[in-house]
């Protein structure tokens, strides 16, 4: 048929991609003999409100789905809890993109914000010229360990794998996937794997951070807040991620894909099976 584009095509039926933090989409896809009309879709995207004792606190441009996840990820990792008995409630609102966290004290409100590299611009209270003591950890990995688990972490991408446009992060203890969290936000993705552990009780010090996108200084300080050594990215880190890895003792590994990688900082945690 003719589309209003004024080309003819054809429209595949079939059913379209389904499930949280997927939309509808339909689009014309070109090809030499024409454009096909497909009923896909894209991925999710929507604002996240965090309120803190009453008052919001930071607007998010996120997947808008597992939102307590993120809001408590971020939190933590922004230094404004600990654990979760630093948290008497928490309220979501009735669609679930707002929720209001209130704390059992008082906190002062920052006053100086950071807009970040991050995927939507991001957003970070954190000082990154603090000094930090470096990372004292004694965990390493072989380069096989370090191949599998990228390769893990491809794998359960089911939003990329779905209709793409979304970064994934795992936590690993070296031989599973603990944690998987999407996102739109490569950054989120991190305050995610955070939020969740939080709930779960879990300690993810000492363990290994996968990353689908790149390495910038406020996810390598979201994964020294959360104890980790060792950040491996299937792409590039940033000059001041490099800096602050070394500075702070972290491995990072970038550009892992297949059984290839590079190691910007900590080499000595890689250590070849004898």
């Amino acid at each position: 048929m003719m589309g209003e584009d004024g080309v003819a095509h054809e429209t595949v039926e079939g059913s379209a991609p389904d499930g949280p933090g997927v939309a509808a989409a339909s689009y014309v896809l070109y090809h030499a003999g024409g454009g096909t009309r497909v009923e896909g879709g894209v991925i999710d995207e929507g604002q996240a409100c965090i309120f803190l004792n009453g008052v919001e606190l930071a607007t998010v441009m996120c997947s808008p789905i597992a939102i307590k996840d993120l809001a408590l990820g971020f939190l933590r990792l922004e230094g404004f809890i600990e654990t979760l008995s630093d948290v008497r409630q928490i309220v979501l609102s009735k669609g679930g993109l707002c929720v209001d966290i209130w704390l059992n004290r008082e906190y002062t409100a920052p006053t100086r914000r950071i807009l970040t590299s991050g995927c939507g611009g991001g957003l970070t209270f954190d000082d990154l010229s603090a000094a930090r003591p470096p990372m004292a950890s004694s965990l390493w990995v072989t380069p096989a360990q370090i191949s599998e688990g990228m390769r893990q972490t491809n794998h359960a991408g089911e939003l990329y794998q779905l209709v793409r446009g979304v970064h994934t992060a795992c936590l690993s203890d070296g031989r599973r996937l603990v944690h998987v969290a999407q996102d739109i936000g490569r950054h989120n993705t991190i305050d995610r794997l955070c939020g969740m552990a939080l709930q779960a009780g879990y300690d993810t010090r000492d363990h290994i951070l996968f990353a689908s996108g790149r390495i910038s200084s406020e996810m390598l300080s979201k994964a020294s807040r959360m104890g980790v050594p060792i950040v491996v990215s299937r792409t590039s880190p940033t000059s001041l991620s490099v800096r602050l890895a070394q500075a702070w003792n972290i491995t990072v590994v970038g550009y892992c894909r297949g059984n290839q990688f590079r190691v910007y900082s900590g080499e000595d945690r890689i250590r070849p099976v004898a």
